[in-house]
């Protein structure tokens, strides 16, 4: 019951505690109504300082002036009851309900600027500057449109004051002056400092992250914008107070062909169709949603299902147009108001935007891919490729006889550019009233080729080519070519039927590769007999190229059962393998066909590489690239430089690998080779760049890499590279980003498709996400997370994982503040490790909970020592065994975390023994123990300088310890001790 001030009080702590939302809001309006009951004006002030902020934080301000003229009156009429910070909010909201009235075309434009003149006089008797009411003339006119350069000048050449917007505010809305300029490249240089970290407050730099995509966007600077979506969504979701800043999310979603994102976010807002408060933020989202529905309708999905207001089904074109209607109206109400047409043109301006990139922005994360089109309308615009570039692109012949020429002359040259070309003419030789030209030969030949053609595709795609092989070889055989059907019959025995087992077979050989060998053997031995006779001239039929394949097939066949086998693999796999590139070698030296010698180097080089012989591998594997560019067919080394990246990646130099694939991307995009493996080799690049330190290059291709994964259906592929991904994200210092795409890979597990993610690898997936929270101090998501995952592993046969999750869950329910909670997982962790030891989570947690228990308000002393008593004990049952466990380690950090609870209890002799105990342990971990002892002695000194008064004793303690550091490499430590020891020196 609310029947004192206190009671009152009490729930207007509480409240203030909850997230903002309706739930705060509803509440602070009745705490409002309860304070009315008393004398004491004072807990009334306070209740509606707590309701105008739920309004301004929830978009109510249609609400908020309202509220604002009670405390107004009040301030008038009874000063006393306000504290001195609630004196003060009384000025700073001021501004508030400036930005209240501007949001609502029904409060005249001369009422607004009368609010200001009244703001202006109050701010005068009371003795303050002026220059947060020139902040609000600019507001006014950066909404109108009107006087706008003169409100800009007499706003920021005004010092700023007590009552001014935060810096990281103000530079907000100094940079969006300039874009609604058109001035980006101004308005990002005055974000720098926000961006970077120097400024930022409650909103931001979460707000200014979406005002800063389209800026981003429109200079080029996509993997910027990209990490502002990822952060600045993740704060705004399901925010009503942010209705704008979401329809910017919505837009950049559209303008960077991520609709099927763009989607997932009016779902996950779906509630803001319901807000009306706030109406020129609505209309800034209403408008962004048109921005996102307009591209569907465009591209034939006009019909697909989309989430809007609740009470009946949307699609695309009737969400669209229903809002449409009501923002058009909208902004003609606030012309109207304004005396301008600036927010009409504004609106339509945003309309007009289209896609600002060739093909969709990769965002690192995993969404729900569109479906349509539904509608019947235009066809949806395919995922656009890079083109090749113009120098190097195969022009395609208008007429079919050159077609052909030039299909086979690129074909036999091997030549990528020949599969648009084979693509065209089958679908000339397909198409109705076909008549064949003798002069192109016969036409069962040509046929053979396409079939060929189309084994060859299906195995890119990771199919299967064996049933247009085998009519390659039928249509080769009626046409009397035998050394085309011998070459055809080879590739189709290295082919091997689905089923074919890998049990093992003779001499240890599995059963797919003996059918591959007995298939292969025979076709060889006809190929010996069809060579030219003993005195080495050439028959009139014999194509070496054809012989050449069947070598190269069994040399294929080799290598694949060499490697498979390795690292055990018998003397006879090996004596088959070189058996087999060493006749390709011969075969293509004596008939001069350079890429087939240059394929003998790289099965060489793969095998020396598997097989710890690195620079014999690197040494032929250049060699092979040589060959190939002495011919003059570039085009053909791209696959030995990926072999040739992963080899450098083993030994260690993953700048290089990274140089490497680059350019094997480079050169297959300008030769237009449309087989080469994408995917995959923007992921290996990925992963180099992050091994390389170069994080910028990481995130790129890791995000390319898993959205490839995705349109392909490799979603375990996907999740790992997102993990990956994520680790680069946080390593360089976007952790929010890093939660937002584990976020999206543990929501869509796939479990709903049919198709889920590999129950490990998504284990690992929120085990990473829930740490990530816990960086972000999101400790209630982080303890949600570890709980789930816990449920998860705990049918697991090793159960040590069961007892890692348990206690990462205990710590991270002690984080949020649910006590009992804590203590009941933290039960169950220990429990668990009984069953299933698992010490090293097990000891953290203890010293998380006893960390915790001290720095509440409570005296935690007595529980955070009997949770460290716990440790030792836990500690002193592990196995000595330095390798797998360094007991310095965890003892040395059970005593120093023992001597920051005694210290904050003031018991500073005792805190200062059980530091030195901390230190005599870590230091017998050597260099491994100098960071432990580096924050040992930090808090050792400050025990003996604050708490012992003697400075000279830490002062000597902080020399030695900054001189460890400086001789251990660990230059921030070493300066923050540093300037410890100066400060204590000083006194």
């Amino acid at each position: 019951m609310l029947e004192t001030p206190e009671a009152v009080l009490d729930a207007l702590r509480e409240n203030n505690d909850r997230p903002y939302g309706l739930p705060r809001t509803v509440t602070a309006e009745e705490l409002v109504e309860a304070a009315e009951q008393f004398e004491d004006k004072g807990v009334l002030v306070t209740a509606l300082l707590e309701l105008m902020e739920a309004y301004e934080y929830t978009g109510e301000h249609r609400k908020s002036p309202v509220v604002f003229a009670r405390l107004l009156r009040l301030w008038d009429d009874d000063r006393g009851a306000f504290s001195e910070w609630e004196g003060h909010q009384v000025y700073w909201r001021f501004k508030w309900v400036t930005t209240s009235l501007l949001e609502v075309p029904d409060v005249p434009l001369a009422t607004v600027e009368q609010w200001i003149g009244r703001m202006r006089e109050r701010y005068r008797e009371a003795g303050h500057g002026m220059q947060p009411v020139a902040a609000m003339a600019h507001r006014v006119a950066l909404h109108t449109g009107s006087g706008l350069e003169s409100a800009y000048d007499l706003w920021v050449t005004r010092p700023r004051e007590r009552l001014s917007d935060c810096e990281a505010c103000e530079t907000r809305h100094r940079a969006l002056h300039h874009v609604l300029l058109g001035e980006d490249e101004q308005a990002l240089r005055i974000w720098e400092p926000l961006f970077a970290g120097a400024v930022s407050c409650q909103e931001e730099p979460y707000v200014s992250h979406a005002f800063a995509l389209l800026p981003l966007l429109r200079t080029g600077r996509a993997d910027e914008a990209r990490s502002h979506h990822l952060a600045g969504y993740r704060y705004a979701r399901g925010k009503t107070g942010m209705a704008e800043e979401i329809g910017l999310h919505l837009e950049f979603c559209a303008l960077t062909r991520n609709e099927g994102r763009g989607l997932e976010i009016l779902a996950e807002n779906r509630e803001l169709f319901g807000v009306t408060g706030a109406p020129k933020a609505r209309l800034a989202f209403l408008t962004g949603v048109q921005v996102l529905l307009g591209r569907l309708v465009a591209q034939g999905y006009a019909d697909t299902p989309v989430a809007g207001p609740p009470g009946r089904q949307w699609t695309a074109r009737t969400l669209n147009d229903e809002i449409g209607t009501e923002a058009d109206a909208l902004a003609a109400a606030f012309d109207r108001r304004n005396g301008t047409a600036a927010v009409g043109e504004r609106r339509r301006a945003r309309l007009e935007r289209h896609p600002l990139l060739e093909e969709p922005l990769a965002l690192g994360l995993r969404v729900t891919p569109l479906t349509g089109p539904k509608d019947g309308g235009a066809a949806p615009e395919p995922v656009p490729v890079p083109a090749p570039a113009a120098a190097h692109r195969v022009a395609i012949p208008g007429d079919f006889a050159e077609l052909v020429a030039e299909a086979r002359r690129l074909a036999d040259e091997g030549h990528p550019g020949d599969t648009p070309l084979w693509e065209r003419v089958a679908e000339r030789v397909t198409a109705d009233g076909y008549v064949h030209d003798p002069a192109l030969g016969p036409l069962d030949v040509l046929l053979a080729e396409l079939a060929e053609q189309r084994a060859f595709a299906a195995d890119e795609r990771g199919g299967s080519g064996r049933a247009a092989m085998a009519e390659a070889i039928a249509l080769y055989a009626r046409a009397g070519l035998p050394w085309h059907e011998l070459a055809a019959r080879a590739r189709l025995a290295c082919r091997p039927e689905a089923g074919q087992g890998r049990s093992e077979g003779p001499g240890g050989e599995t059963a797919g590769h003996l059918a591959v060998r007995r298939e292969l053997e025979p076709l060889l031995e006809s190929a010996e007999r069809m060579l030219p006779g003993g005195n080495g001239e050439p028959e009139a039929d014999f194509r070496p190229d054809k012989y050449l394949v069947v070598l190269h097939c069994r040399a294929f066949a080799a290598h694949s059962e060499l490697t498979d086998a390795l690292p055990d693999a018998g003397p006879e796999a090996v004596a088959r393998f070189e058996e087999a590139v060493g006749a390709l070698h011969a075969a293509a030296e004596r008939w001069e066909i350079p890429h087939q010698r240059a394929a003998a180097h790289l099965y060489e080089a793969d095998v020396a590489a598997r097989t710890g012989r690195i620079e014999e591998a690197v040494e032929r594997q250049r060699r092979s690239q040589e060959i190939l560019e002495e011919a003059g067919t570039p085009w053909r080394a791209t696959r030995g430089m990926l072999l040739l990246g992963q080899i450098l990646m083993r030994t260690g130099r993953p700048g290089e690998a990274a140089e490497v694939f680059r350019e094997a991307m480079a050169r297959a995009a300008r030769y237009d080779d449309r087989s080469f493996p994408a995917t995959a080799v923007h992921a290996m690049l990925g992963h180099a760049c992050r091994h390389a330190g170069e994080l910028s290059g990481a995130v790129r291709h890791l995000s390319e890499a898993a959205a490839r994964m995705d349109r392909e259906g490799d979603h375990n592929g996907a999740a790992e590279c997102r993990l990956e991904l994520a680790d680069a994200l946080a390593a360089s210092g976007q952790p929010e980003d890093a939660v937002a795409v584990l976020e999206s890979v543990a929501r869509g597990d796939g479990a709903e498709s049919g198709d889920p993610i590999d129950e490990r690898l998504l284990a690992q997936v929120r085990l990473t996400l829930a740490r990530g929270l816990t960086e972000l101090a999101e400790h209630r998501a982080a303890a949600e997370e570890f709980l789930g995952l816990a449920d998860t592993v705990a049918g697991w046969e090793e159960q040590f994982t069961h007892t890692m999750v348990a206690s990462q869950a205990a710590a991270a329910l002690a984080r949020a503040g649910r006590p009992e909670a804590a203590g009941a997982a933290r039960e169950r962790a220990l429990e668990s490790h009984r069953r299933a030891p698992s010490p090293v989570p097990v000891l953290e947690m203890l010293r998380d909970f006893a960390d915790l228990a001290t720095r509440g308000e409570d005296d935690g002393l007595e529980a955070a020592l009997g949770h460290l008593a716990t440790a030792d004990e836990l500690l002193a049952e592990v196995p000595e065994d330095p390798e797998e466990f360094p007991h310095w380690y965890h003892a040395g950090h059970n005593h120093l975390c023992r001597a920051r609870c005694l210290a904050r209890a003031e018991r500073f002799e005792e805190a200062l023994a059980e530091a030195d105990r901390a230190d005599s342990r870590l230091a017998e971990g050597g260099p491994d123990g100098e960071a432990g002892r580096a924050e040992t002695a930090r808090l050792a000194a400050l025990v003996e300088g604050n708490g012992l008064d003697r400075p000279k004793d830490a002062v000597a303690r902080l020399d030695a310890a900054a001189g460890r550091c400086a001789e251990a490499g660990l230059e921030e430590a070493a300066r923050i001790l540093t300037a410890l020891r100066e400060d204590m020196a000083s006194r």
